[in-house]
């Protein structure tokens, strides 16, 4: 059965506190499981969330800073102990090969599984071989090299069984007419358009550590699951444009002016003891899902509209 979900696996920025791991996501898509940006600890809190190595096809770094990516040894390791059968593409900026290659060598162990290094060069399109979606990258605004991603899958098209009756179409005849796009029947052609709809294919979008930029809105755009960071209030925002960091309120603005539907504010500094203030500063732009994440937390793709 296809699930799609986010299994939240960290929430804290530079610095874990008590209650927020570095962090670590899952994005669960049907039999697709990508790992971004898996910080220090992100090992044990898969085994927290119930998530096994062997889940794991892709992994997406967004930059090099330690709390986005000192996990990466531990997880390169477990894919390996646990002989990941598959292949395991792993994105992240070219301009950090050599910060990849440290963590990936970091210590001794038997080599076992397949990993397939894809470093980003620039924003477009990448390599995804064997995804039902479409992957890509756009440059962030941070005083490192770092990239979002986004998830696009393919429009489809959903069939209307009332048009199918209505022309007697039934059986293996709805396979065919949904591969070939048109079949022949009592001596006219019914077109797969004469018994669908458009079924728009769903976005998820990723965007980690970054000052407001063109690839924010970019990567946002009409996103059905937006992931972005929040690490700083308002109050703050002084910080967040020198640190290269978003608001609340930023990201929320982001979300209402690009249509998206589910929104999912994380990353945040340890010097928030608590969330009310990103909650009630997010709700002043954005009026539709909103979750301020949490550790271990699931947040559902939302149904397709």
């Amino acid at each position: 059965m296809s699930q799609r979900e986010l299994v939240v696996l960290g929430t804290a920025s530079q610095v874990p506190t008590r209650h927020r791991n570095h962090n670590g996501y899952l994005l669960r898509w049907d039999g697709e499981g990508l790992l971004f940006d898996p910080g220090e600890g992100t090992q044990r809190q898969m085994l927290h969330a119930g998530v096994s190595a062997t889940q794991i096809t892709r992994i997406g770094v967004t930059h090099f800073h330690g709390d986005h990516c000192l996990g990466l040894a531990g997880v390169i390791q477990r894919i390996n102990l646990d002989r990941v059968p598959h292949p395991v593409d792993a994105y992240y900026p070219a301009g950090g090969q050599v910060y990849f290659e440290r963590l990936r060598h970091s210590t001794a162990y038997h080599e076992t599984a397949e990993l397939r290094p894809r470093p980003i060069g620039g924003p477009g399109p990448l390599d995804a071989p064997g995804a039902p979606f479409a992957l890509e990258a756009r440059r962030l605004s941070h005083p490192v090299e770092s990239f979002g991603y986004r998830l696009t899958e393919p429009d489809g098209s959903r069939m209307l069984p009332e048009r199918l009756a209505a022309f007697g179409i039934r059986g293996p005849a709805v396979g065919r007419l949904q591969r070939d796009g048109a079949i022949g029947l009592d001596g006219r052609t019914v077109t797969l358009a004469e018994v669908s709809e458009p079924r728009p294919g769903q976005r998820f979008a990723f965007v980690m550590d970054t000052r407001l930029c063109d690839g924010v809105y970019e990567l946002a755009d009409r996103a059905d699951l937006l992931v972005i960071e929040a690490t700083f209030l308002d109050a703050d925002a002084h910080l967040a444009e020198e640190h290269g960091h978003l608001t609340a309120a930023q990201a929320a603005r982001v979300a209402a002016e690009t249509g998206v539907r589910t929104l999912v504010l994380t990353h945040f500094s340890q010097r928030y003891p608590d969330l009310d203030g990103h909650l009630a500063e997010a709700r002043k732009y954005f009026d539709g899902d909103l979750v301020i994440a949490e550790d271990l937390a699931r947040v559902p793709v939302p149904p397709r509209r």
